[in-house]
This record gives C-alpha cells, structure tokens and sequence, in this order.
C-alpha cells in the first residue's frame, strides 16, 4: 500500500487546523481541504470511476487543484493534469490520448476562456463520459458550461476510505511533447512522487515557526506538482496561491503573508529584481529559500538576486519523466552557478554517447538518470519508451559536461526545444499545426533570444504556390490553433530554406 494522498493525509491527522492553503482572504486548514477531497472522491466512485481510471483537471492555482488532485488520487484513479492554455483540439487530444474518463475544469475568465474550450475539448473526445465545472465564482452551484463541482458534490459523505495502491501504480500521467511532434503521456508512479517530493522537502531547511510556500508555478506543471504543492504539503506548509505571475503582485504577497520558499523559473527572478530596481519595491524579508528550474539562470540573474535578497538561488534540474527532480545545486555543498549541481539522493547521473556507452571525466556527453524518480514509461507508446529507457536509465537529450566535483553544466538542449518563459515548446508539433493552413508549404520552427522570456517561438515559412497570407493573419490563426504559450509570435516568409543532402532542415543556420 502507498497512495500519494498519505501527504495530504498525514498533515490533516496530525496538524488538522494548520492552514494548508491561502487564496486571498481564505486561510483552508489541512482538515477541511481533506474533508472537501474526500467529498470529491465519493463523488467519482458514485459514478463509477475508480482504481485505474485516467481523470483530466484544468485549473490554474486555485484551492480547486488540491481538493480535486487529492480527491482523485484517494480512489486510486490517475490524475492527468492539463495545461489552462490549451485550446479545445489540444484538450481533445489529451483526454483521448490519455483515455480520461472524466475532466474537472475551471470555467474560466473573459481572458481564459477555459470553460468553453474545456467542453469543446471533452464534446470531441470518445470515452470522455463526466464534465465537471470548476466556477470562477467561489461556491456557485449553477453554470453555463455543465454541471458545476458544488452541485455535484452536494451530499456526497466527507469520509472516505483511501484505496489501497501499489507503489509502481500510475500517480499521474504528465504530458510532454518530446521530440515526436505529439505530446506523451509520462507516467509517474505513487513512489516517483512520493519519493522525489520527500527528497525535495528534505534538501531545504524549516522555519522554527513554520513555512509559507509562494505557489506561482502552476501546478498543473511538474515542477509546481512537486516541488511546492505536494513537498509542501508533506512539511504541513501554508500555500499561498498565485494563479497568474506578476512579479509586483508576487513580491506584494510574499511580504503579506511571509512566504520562506519559493520556487521559480529565470524569467520569474529576473521580473522580481527589475520590479525592486525600476520601481524600488521593497523587498521581501522573510524570504529563506529560492530555488530555480525549468530553464538555465543566467548567471548575472544569479549575482543580482544575492546581492538584492542576501542569499542565492539554489538551481537545479528535472524533466517530467524525472518526477521531475534529478539533481540540484544543495545546502551544504558549495553552489556553483551556471551548473545543474550534484545528483540528489538516490539518484544517479552519467554521461553517455548516441550508443549508451558511459564518457568518464569532463565529456561532453548525454545525460542518462537512473533512479527512484525514473516514469514508467509514455502510456501506450512502448516504442517511444524503449528510445529513451535501458536497464533502468532514461536518457534526456540534454548536452552536459562534468567537473570534479561531480557538478553537471548542460551545454546544449534536447534537441530543437525551445523554452518560452519556462514552459517547454516543441517545434515539430507547432511546425505539424502550421502546415496544415491551406497557405503553407513548409514551416520550421525555432527558438530565438528574448530579453524577458528567454526565447521567443519564431517561423519560417515557405508559402503554398500562388497562395497569399500575411504575417499578421498567420499569427491570428497560429493564436486560434494553439495554445498561447506555445503560437508563433514571429514570422518570416522565404523561398527556401537551409538543408542538408538528405532534406533535413538545417535549423541551426536559422537560428
């Protein structure tokens, strides 16, 4: 028996009346966000959902994502988190892939029209049976979209009996394009999790008076998942939600509440410290802990960021096959900025070549994992699996050397990924999607700088003969097709584009 709701579990047994969550003027103790899970986990077993079953949920960091995660969890069943950028073929797609039997989301704002999409989505997904609301007016019983989460919970018992689950049983099915165009489902398992957000919560120290996390990283995000909700659940933490990134609003709220730890990506930090430069807002005192992922800092960030809050940002590195936590630069041994750090416990790391042969000393090389944090495997690919897994390792695409010391430096990236902002765009899905507009003969993707986002997703384009299409209308359909992470922002029309003998693009030159 190990089901992952033993964090949330544990705490509400021995800390009922600890606040677990902040949300504006809501202060939600350990025991009523269990009370409410237990309430949502009677619900999917009135109607027949259970152990095995896949649930979708789309929710930006609101209380519903740790009510409804928790509750899902507690039959058993496999939470498949959705992105809230997702437009409804993507939602449609995701429910199918994953064989979700049910999907709880937002209904969304006039700027996120999450709702509408999310019916859309589960409308054109066969298999996908519940729809469940999630109001953006709190308690709301009554919604234009479906049914809404507080009818359907209406005399549903507050007890429940957590279903008992191996630890190699499916936790969540995390969705990640990899380089296949498609996205994959990652399967993470109730150890995976359990085990990389008990390492997460060990490597960082507590508070005497107790901790506040700052959760901005959605958690519909691995990192987020992982690292903040279910790490901070399991310290028995107050999460003070933040469902969209400002970084005024962000330091604001870290003063308010007395946030210790915060975990973000580079562009976070970077927004934070202009704000404090630019505007001298004032900075937030009780900050203990920073740690960053999702994308390499650039090491001026790192300097500026010690010099301003008296410490620095711990950085590390993960994937969602990894859980996604791999190694981190970690208290007590020196930080090295620039690297990746050491692996954490029970982790390894090794550098490998194109045939999984093992480079000792600098490499460069490959990193290959192995460990308690390795997925199962993508559900239902076994093809795509056996690419990237043997004998236990799991190799990442990433381009790394290695020090002395054991520190590990990426020098290049899976591939042609880009990442925008700290979220992960994969070019041959976006390239896939463009093509099929009736005005597009080829499209290559690729990532190019960005001051504030890091990079910024840019098109080249060789039009359909004798078609016509502008910049700014490509753009305007790339938006309605695509999530708004993801949608081309630039795009440049060619006649030609670079390759090689055998026709492959050559997207080194276009960068």
């Amino acid at each position: 028996m190990l089901n992952l709701s033993i964090v949330l579990e544990d705490s509400a047994r021995n800390a009922p009346d600890s606040t677990a969550i902040v949300f504006g003027d809501m202060r939600l103790p350990y025991s009523m966000v269990n009370t409410v899970a237990n309430q949502v986990a009677n619900l999917l077993v009135s109607r027949g959902i259970g152990k095995g079953d896949k649930v979708a949920l789309a929710s930006p960091n609101l209380p519903y994502f740790p009510f409804i995660y928790f509750g899902i969890l507690k039959t058993g069943a496999t939470v498949v988190p959705l992105n809230v950028l997702l437009q409804s073929r993507e939602i449609a797609y995701h429910l199918q892939d994953s064989e979700a039997k049910a999907l709880f989301c937002f209904e969304g704002t006039p700027d996120l029209p999450l709702g509408e999409r999310g019916k859309a989505g589960f409308e054109g997904a066969e298999g996908c049976e519940h729809f469940f609301v999630l109001p953006a007016t709190p308690l709301a019983t009554e919604s234009v979209h479906g049914e809404s989460i507080w009818a359907a919970l209406g005399g549903m018992s507050a007890e429940f009996e957590t279903v008992q689950t191996a630890p190699d049983d499916t936790a969540v099915i995390v969705y990640t394009s990899g380089t296949t165009g498609q996205p994959k489902g990652a399967e993470l398992t109730h150890q995976n999790m359990l085990l990389n957000a008990m390492v997460s919560d060990e490597m960082f120290p507590r508070t005497e008076t107790g901790d506040t996390y700052l959760a901005v990283l959605p958690m519909f995000h691995i990192f987020g998942l992982t690292v903040v909700l279910t790490a901070g659940f399991r310290r028995r933490a107050a999460i003070a939600l933040m469902p969209r990134f400002e970084p005024g609003e962000a330091l604001a709220l870290m003063r308010k509440e007395g946030v210790t730890f915060f975990a973000g990506v580079p562009t976070m930090y970077w927004g934070m410290l202009t704000k404090i430069h630019a505007e001298g807002a004032e900075v937030p005192t009780t900050l203990r802990v920073a740690v960053a992922g999702g994308a390499a800092s650039p090491v001026e960030v790192l300097k500026d960021f010690e010099k301003t809050f008296g410490f620095g940002i711990l950085e590390g590195y993960g994937l969602s096959e990894t859980s996604p936590v791999a190694s981190f630069n970690q208290l007590g041994r020196p930080t090295k900025p620039g690297t990746i750090g050491t692996p954490i416990w029970g982790v390894e790391l090794k550098l490998v070549d194109s045939d999984w042969k093992t480079i000792e000393g600098e490499g460069p090389g490959e990193i290959a994992i192995r460990g308690h944090n390795i997925m199962k495997g993508y559900y239902n690919r076994p093809e795509a699996t056996a690419e990237v897994m043997k004998d236990g390792w799991f190799r990442t695409g990433d381009v790394a050397t290695r020090d002395a010391d054991g520190y590990y430096a990426i020098i290049d990236r899976a591939k042609d990924m880009i990442i925008r902002g700290g979220f992960n765009v994969y070019p041959r899905e976006l390239e896939e999607v463009l093509m099929t507009h009736p005005a597009v003969s080829l499209a290559a993707v690729v990532g190019v700088p960005h001051d504030s986002h890091g990079e910024e997703v840019k098109a080249y384009i060789i039009r359909t003969p004798g078609a016509e299409v502008s910049e700014e209308e490509l753009i305007a359909w790339a938006k309605d097709n695509m999530a708004a992470y993801k949608y081309p922002r630039v795009v440049e029309f060619r006649d030609a584009l670079p390759m090689t003998a055998t026709g492959k693009i050559l997207k080194r030159e276009l960068r």
